[in-house]
């Protein structure tokens, strides 16, 4: 353990608990800041990790996140914040957490040993070739996380890891290894602070450039959100209407007539067509709505 950066002595804070309360926030602002300097190191391997997904996306393969404690719990937020978001099936895009869903409101980090529970569940799950395993793990030899890239690579599936180490074996294995080397916590060994926060910032930038390749956004509208409250359904207007200059009443015609869906409806406002143009333009671009507009205007 005291070899790993995450598990070492900060020497900026072993006096913190002497500290008043603004020396601890601006520490603890200082310190963060590795984190980025952390992410700018790995740009090239989280791009790597984006179009491994896509690769195997294409394949109808989904996406399995696998972690323990914070790690998990950062998994988790991730994966179900898509499904409203851009309307992805839950089923492509699951987290598989040391010690169940219980674990997300339970310390139950004791879990974390139980490496062969990982394989258990991705069995379940008939977890093939297709798909893709993301292990997040701020050590990078967590058992349960470690375990599953072990039979992921035995499958001959894709595989990522975020660690936040160097050299770990979760990297070793792994065809994308993610290393966000933030160096000690403030508090030591307490990884849901610097190693978490760059973990978070990770996954978000995956999953959401996996979405834009995806074609879940246009511009930079969120044009594939489920509208499950009134909030949502009224964003999906004004959006409506400010990439095509419409009015409202225009624009509440045009929901009405694709039935909330709002990429139609932007097609059909801007190509002056109608739904069924809308649904096999759309459908020939894979979603894809700038493209699907593109191919609609040279024809």
């Amino acid at each position: 353990m005291t070899e790993l950066s995450t598990e070492a002595v900060n020497h900026h804070s072993v006096n913190i608990d002497e500290m008043n309360t603004i020396d601890i926030i601006q520490l603890m602002e200082k310190e963060d800041r590795e984190v980025h300097q952390a992410i700018e190191a790995n740009v090239e391997n989280i791009a790597l990790a984006v179009d491994l997904i896509l690769e195997k996306w294409k394949l109808h393969g989904r996406v399995f996140l696998v972690g323990a404690g914070t790690s998990g719990r950062i998994g988790v937020l991730d994966a179900v914040e898509l499904e409203p978001t851009f309307s992805i099936d839950p089923k492509r895009w699951v987290p598989l957490m040391a010690g169940g869903k219980a674990a997300m409101w339970e310390p139950l980090e004791q879990h974390e040993d139980s490496e062969n529970k990982s394989v258990d569940e991705l069995k379940e799950h008939d977890f093939d070739h297709n798909d893709v395993l993301i292990a997040i793990s701020a050590s990078g030899s967590t058992p349960y996380s470690v375990a599953a890239l072990n039979y992921a690579k035995k499958m001959q599936a894709g595989t990522i890891s975020i660690s936040c180490n160097k050299g770990t074996v979760s990297s070793e294995i792994s065809d994308v290894g993610i290393e966000l080397v933030v160096g000690s916590e403030i508090i030591r060994g307490s990884t849901r602070l610097k190693a978490g926060t760059a973990q978070k910032m990770v996954m978000n930038m995956i999953s959401t450039a996996t979405m834009i390749r995806l074609g879940k956004v246009y511009k930079n509208e969120m044009v594939d959100m489920q509208l499950i409250n009134k909030k949502l359904v009224k964003r999906a207007i004004h959006i409506l209407m400010d990439l095509t200059n419409i009015s409202e009443n225009k624009a509440i015609e045009l929901m009405d007539l694709t039935s909330n869906d709002l990429k139609k409806a932007i097609f059909i406002a801007e190509t002056n067509s109608d739904n069924e143009l809308a649904n096999q333009y759309l459908d020939e671009a894979n979603g894809h709505l700038k493209e699907a507009i593109k191919s609609y205007q040279k024809r």
